[in-house]
């Protein structure tokens, strides 16, 4: 038996996402006052990406606690949707785009920290919420895999699906270069047109590679191919 239920660990998940959210929009950042706001950086996406998710699981979480011993269909029939949103979104978002910005950020913040993440950003940003940004975000997810079973969809549709995302924030940033002037990383500035090509298709390759990763760890914690 498990020492926490994991309705309650997907509850303080929750609670933790929307805590990190409510502090990070009250940082008064220049970044934030420019076109885009903070839609225009991944990191705050996912953060909104994993504060959805773990709200529709906690929402699943109550929905089949309300409908136990009910012999409603109609009821059976909205609870069996929302665990499909629960299992999609688990499998195109959370984990491959969560997996992404945390491997991504780290990478290359070890290499040089001023092409992600410069070092001004720390008069604004507390050691702790920059964690809870970029690190926290994988070990949530792996735990949410770890006690729930997720139904991936059709490969082809993940993958499909994937590369949607990628390619639509690929050109949102490249839209907010066009208006402003500005990369919304500092990194794209060293590349040139060519290289940010090749930056750009690999980044949407990797993403897909991730959700191969979900996948598979998917099915070898549940064994669903025994």
């Amino acid at each position: 038996m498990a020492l926490v239920p994991c309705q309650v660990l997907r509850a303080a998940i929750l609670l933790s996402y929307c805590s990190i959210l409510c502090n990070y929009k009250a940082i008064d950042m220049p970044a934030h006052q420019t076109y885009g706001g903070s839609w225009k950086f991944l990191t705050f996406i996912d953060l909104v990406i994993q504060a959805v998710f773990f709200g529709i699981c906690v929402l699943t979480d109550l929905s089949s606690l309300l409908t136990r011993g009910n012999d409603s269909q109609e009821q059976e029939r909205q609870l069996k949707k929302l665990i499909s949103l629960r299992d999609w979104m688990m499998a195109v978002l959370a984990f491959p785009v969560g997996l992404f910005v945390v491997t991504m950020f780290w990478s290359i913040y070890i290499y040089d920290r001023e092409l992600v993440y410069p070092k001004l950003l720390d008069n604004f940003i507390p050691a702790w919420l920059n964690h809870g940004m970029h690190t926290t975000v994988l070990p949530f997810v792996l735990i949410e895999m770890r006690t729930t079973h997720h139904q991936y969809p059709s490969r082809s549709c993940g993958l499909a699906a994937v590369c949607t995302f990628a390619v639509g924030y690929i050109l949102w940033v490249c839209w907010i270069h066009h208006v402003t002037g500005v990369w919304v990383y500092p990194l794209l500035e060293h590349l040139s047109p060519g290289v940010k090509i090749i930056f750009f298709a690999s980044v949407t390759v990797l993403i897909n590679v991730f959700y191969l990763v979900g996948e598979v760890l998917n099915n070898y914690i549940w064994d669903t191919q025994k």
